[in-house]
This record gives C-alpha cells, sequence and structure tokens, in this order.
C-alpha cells in the first residue's frame, strides 16, 4: 500500500514546480512531471548529480588527477613510518577486513548502497590492493580541489570523486570458459560485469575513505602540496 501510494504520487504531475533550478535549464523539476519527486531539479541534472556528486559540474578525468595521485603516492611510499601514515594505512586495513565476504560484480544488483559499498572494499582487499593506493586517491581529490577554480564546494562532491577512483581500483567480475559443440569445435567465451559508478553506493564509499583520511589530511597536506609544487616548477627533463 506504500509503495502504491509513492507510486501514485510520482505518477501524478505538480504544476507548482515547472521550472529547474539549474540557470539556463527548461525542463521542469522532476515533481512537475511524471518521472520522480524532486521539486527543485529535473530529470537530467538529477541524473547527472548520481553520476558525478554535482547537479553541473562533471567528475575529473584521469588524465586530469592521476598527477596528484602519482605525487600523493610517492609522498605516502617515503613516509611510511611517520606514525599519521601508519594511521591510515590501518584505517584502510580495518575496511579490508570488515567488509565481508567477496561479491561477485553481477551479484550487486539490488544490494543496498552500504552492502555494496563494502562489496568494492572486499573486491579491493581480495584484489591485492596496497592500502596507499585508495589513500592516494582521497589525497589527489583534496590537491585538484585545492587548484581547481571552480570547484564544487560542497564535500558530497568530493565524496562521490573519491569513490569513483575506489570504483576503477575495484575493478569488476571477469569470467571466462570454453564451450565444446556438436562437431567438437571448441569456442572460449568470456563474461565481464563492472558495478555502476553512480547514486548512493558512492556517497557511502567517498564518506569511509573521507573518516580514514581525514587525520592524514588535516596534518600532511601541507606538506605533500609543497612537493606536487616543487615538482610542478621543476624543468622538463
Amino acid at each position: 500500500m506504500k509503495n502504491q501510494r509513492l507510486l501514485d504520487k510520482v505518477s501524478t504531475p505538480n504544476h507548482m514546480y515547472a521550472y529547474c533550478r539549474i540557470m539556463g535549464c527548461s525542463n521542469s523539476a522532476s515533481a512537475g512531471t511524471d518521472s520522480g519527486l524532486n521539486r527543485l531539479y529535473c530529470r537530467k541534472h538529477q541524473e547527472h548529480y548520481s553520476r558525478h556528486g554535482s547537479y553541473i559540474k562533471k567528475s575529473y578525468t584521469a588524465k586530469e588527477i592521476d598527477p596528484y595521485r602519482k605525487v600523493a603516492m610517492g609522498w605516502l611510499k617515503a613516509n611510511l613510518d611517520d606514525p599519521v601514515v601508519d594511521r591510515a594505512i590501518k584505517g584502510i586495513e580495518g575496511l579490508y577486513k570488515s567488509a565481508g565476504r567477496h561479491v561477485e560484480a553481477f551479484r550487486l544488483s539490488g544490494l543496498p548502497p552500504q552492502e555494496r559499498a563494502r562489496a568494492a572494499w572486499a573486491r579491493l582487499r581480495d584484489a591485492g590492493i596496497d592500502p596507499t593506493k585508495p589513500l592516494a586517491a582521497w589525497i589527489a581529490v583534496e590537491l585538484i580541489f585545492l587548484d581547481d577554480p571552480q570547484s564544487e564546494r560542497k564535500q558530497h562532491f568530493r565524496w562521490v570523486q573519491g569513490a569513483k577512483i575506489i570504483h576503477r581500483l575495484a575493478s569488476g567480475s571477469h569470467k571466462r570458459w570454453e564451450r565444446q559443440d556438436a562437431n567438437g569445435k571448441v569456442t572460449t567465451l568470456e563474461f565481464h560485469k563492472y558495478p555502476r559508478s553512480r547514486g548512493r553506493v558512492l556517497v557511502h564509499l567517498g564518506e569511509q575513505l573521507h573518516r580514514v583520511a581525514e587525520l592524514l589530511v588535516s596534518h600532511r597536506l601541507g606538506q605533500i602540496r609543497s612537493k606536487l609544487a616543487v615538482l610542478s616548477s621543476a624543468p622538463p627533463l
């Protein structure tokens, strides 16, 4: 009964919400259509928010963020004996240990966002991903945010950006098998499934990563940024 009331509400347009709040967008807010309940934004900008963590700003590309990740990783590797770094690494290891059993990517559909986030950490753990890599990803997000003159100011955007890198690190599920037909011909079949990088799962992943790396960022980001500045000003080889 509750679900039916929600469906009825979604399918009944409310024309009080005729315009999306994004400047220049001519679409109606989804509450003004039969496709949603959002009173401020249209379906197009809702989808953008789900994928990127912002209604208008796109995610940073790998080309944009990888130089920051490289510097962050180099700094972390050079400072493994730093107690703040050690604490952050143990935090990532704690997320690995508490993630539970490995869940194949093609079995994630229908699971709550919290469980899909745990599954991402489990995939990283089982793939043997060095805990410094997720930390470097978060540091890179913090660094590029400081350098971006048109950065999205809300924390939500940074959570999503960090989580999207985690999703790429976690990869997906891959199956390979052979099938023989009646004539004896053997065909190799492959199946590849990647988790969808969007929605609340990104928020959970990013928030967890932020929490683990918070002390490291607050105490060492200045040092890492100084290292970045030195490398950026160095003449090319």
